[in-house]
């Protein structure tokens, strides 16, 4: 880790604590990142808001000056998705995908959420007796995201491979081993080919088959669209919220008190989920922006091109904004957190993470008490990188 740039390495070594000092002394910061490739690092709350539904901040990755920005290697039938659009193409498609999330059809899948996190439940005590102790990621955090989102899209159950190694993948591909990362585009553009192959022979009452109808009966999309957005759905709906769910448990059992309070008043768990958002949310980044023209953000002027990073983590935890930032507070009222955006690119599928986070939470705590931390606190390891946040075990005893 020498060789990285030295605010890098501090942000991978103790990120809040990292940004607290960016805050005070450098808020908009030139940094080098793990691509080796320089970016403008943003971290005071103002800054970072009002960038984020700043036009002139562009997602298309046309906008990037040339050998500025490398990027993850998709093809196009997965790189079309709305991560990588402005208007009027995000604006066009992301009217057909918040059908997905209304508040009826998120409400819809409450129950099977709640059938599923008590399954998962039940499949812990099975198989962690007699010793009461289970990775709480891997059995619970991570399983329980990739059933919703797959019920929702229509994913069969027989065809729902790992997941999990795919996205760790292309989140944290291993320098060492470039070949997993293009294995994971290679697998995941094949799964979703044929997948919609499927569905266009045997539709049902599912998501990906009504995107299909769409692209097909109104050619309101393109193909590599259609299948783009089925990658995007699947990716963000369960990458962020297995992370989501897993560090609010965590901080939950850091924070015994917050935790007691949260027992003897589950009505609490609405606010309770923002504030998990706030203070430890699976987003540190928002998706990098390349400026049209060159713009000041914080008293600073950056270039046209150049690669711009919004530190949502750190603006959830900047004094000027929140009281006692760095305390967890479930009963916070001043929460007008960004971890999940801002303006027009603020996440369709918030509603259903906020949800299935606030179900898989009370489940848990109603059927396990006693649940602690099975190894101290500074055992526990997280991803190394600087877009997630999230850990690769959570070992608990029940």
């Amino acid at each position: 880790m020498t060789s990285l740039d030295p605010t890098v390495k501090s942000l991978l070594a103790d990120p809040y604590g990292a940004y607290a000092k960016l805050r005070a002394e450098a808020p908009v910061q030139r940094i080098v990142g793990l691509d080796g490739l320089p970016a403008w690092l943003v971290t005071r709350y103002p800054d970072v808001r009002q960038a984020l539904a700043d036009p002139r901040l562009a997602l298309d990755k046309v906008h990037a000056a040339p050998g500025n920005y490398r990027g993850l290697a998709l093809p196009p039938a997965l790189d079309a998705n709305l991560l990588n659009m402005d208007p009027p193409d995000h604006t066009r498609i992301r009217r057909l995908v918040a059908r997905a999330f209304t508040p009826r059809r998120v409400a819809a899948l409450r129950a099977p959420i709640e059938r599923v996190a008590e399954q998962l439940l039940d499949a812990m005590e099975d198989t962690s007796a007699p010793t009461r102790r289970a990775d709480l990621l891997a059995s619970y955090a991570a399983p329980l995201p990739i059933t919703v989102i797959c019920d929702l899209l229509g994913v069969p159950e027989d065809d729902r491979h790992d997941f999990r190694a795919w996205t760790d993948a292309l989140i944290t591909p291993d320098p060492a081993r470039p070949e997993q990362a293009r294995d994971a585009v290679k697998a995941m553009l094949g799964f979703f080919t044929g997948l919609i192959e499927r569905k266009r022979t045997e539709p049902a009452d599912d998501l990906l088959s009504d995107l299909i109808a769409v692209r097909d009966e109104q050619d309101r999309l393109s193909e590599d669209e259609l299948t783009s957005l089925a990658f995007l759905i699947l990716f963000a709906g369960y990458e962020n919220t297995v992370h989501l769910i897993a560090n609010a448990v965590l901080a939950l059992l850091t924070h015994p008190e917050q935790l007691a309070a949260l027992r003897a008043e589950p009505e609490l768990i609405a606010g309770a989920v923002e504030e998990f958002a706030r203070f430890d949310g699976p987003g540190p980044l928002a998706i990098r922006r390349f400026p049209r023209e060159d713009v000041t953000i914080g008293g600073v002027t950056i270039p046209a091109g150049e690669t711009v990073l919004l530190s949502l983590a750190s603006a959830n935890r900047d004094p000027e904004q929140f009281t006692h930032p760095d305390r967890l507070d479930l009963r916070r009222r001043e929460n007008g957190h960004l971890a999940l955006g801002h303006g027009i690119h603020y996440c369709l599928g918030a509603p259903l993470a906020r949800m299935e986070t606030a179900l898989a939470i009370t489940a848990l705590l109603r059927r396990f008490p006693a649940l602690a931390l099975d190894v101290p606190v500074e055992q526990l390891r997280h991803r190394p990188a600087l877009r997630a946040r999230g850990l690769l075990e959570l070992p608990v005893r029940f």
